[in-house]
C-alpha cells in the first residue's frame, strides 16, 4: 500500500460518508439507542464507540438488532445528505469506480441516487454486502474484484484511519480525502 494519487491508478474506490457525500446522521442519537439496547442485555456499553457497540451486540445475539438500527439512521440520513467535492472527481473519472463503505449499503444506494453518482459507480459494496466490514479487508475486496482489477491497481480514496488500515491490508494504494 502507498499514498498516491489516482494518474496510474486503473480503478478507484471511495468511501462514502465524509468522501462523496456526508450522511445526515446523528450518530450521538444512535450511540444512545445501541447503548440502551445493550443495557437492555445486561451489558456495560458506555465506554464503547457506534462500532465497538455493534460488535457488542453481535456478541450477545442482538446483532441484527443494532444493525438494522443504525441502518435504519443510515437510510434517513441518506435521504438528507450533503454531496461533497470528491463528488464531483467521481463522476469526471476515466477508469472504473467503485464505493467502499462501512455503511449500509441501502443507504449508500440511496445516497448515491440522491446525489445522481449511481450512473457513474460500477460497484458498491457497504455493510451487510460481504459478511466482514471496515477495516477488514475483504469488504474492499469485494469492490476490487467486481471492478476486474488486481488489488495493487486500485487507489482507495478515504477520510479515515480505518479507510487507510483497509487500504493496507487490502493491498491497494491509498488517498486521504
Amino acid at each position: 500500500m502507498s499514498e498516491t494519487d489516482a494518474s496510474d491508478a486503473e480503478a478507484v474506490v471511495y468511501d462514502l460518508d465524509g468522501t462523496l457525500v456526508r450522511l445526515a446522521v446523528d450518530w450521538e442519537e444512535v450511540e444512545r439507542r445501541l447503548v440502551e439496547l445493550l443495557e437492555r442485555e445486561g451489558v456495560d456499553a458506555d465506554p464503547l464507540s457506534a462500532w465497538d457497540l455493534l460488535d457488542a451486540a453481535e456478541e450477545v445475539g442482538v446483532g441484527d438488532e443494532a444493525d438494522e438500527l443504525i441502518a435504519s439512521a443510515e437510510r434517513e440520513g441518506a435521504t438528507a445528505s450533503e454531496r461533497l467535492a470528491f463528488a464531483d472527481e467521481l463522476v469526471a473519472s476515466e477508469v472504473p469506480v467503485g464505493v467502499c463503505s462501512l455503511n449500509h449499503e441501502e443507504a449508500v444506494l440511496l445516497a448515491l441516487d440522491r446525489h445522481d453518482l449511481s450512473a457513474h459507480v460500477e460497484s458498491v459494496v457497504g455493510r451487510g454486502t460481504v459478511p466482514e466490514r471496515k477495516p477488514h479487508p475483504r469488504a474492499l475486496l469485494a469492490a476490487v474484484e467486481e471492478l476486474g482489477v488486481a488489488p495493487e491497481d486500485v487507489l482507495f480514496v478515504g477520510d479515515s484511519e480505518s479507510d487507510r488500515t483497509t487500504a493496507e491490508r487490502a493491498g491497494t494504494r491509498f488517498e486521504w480525502v
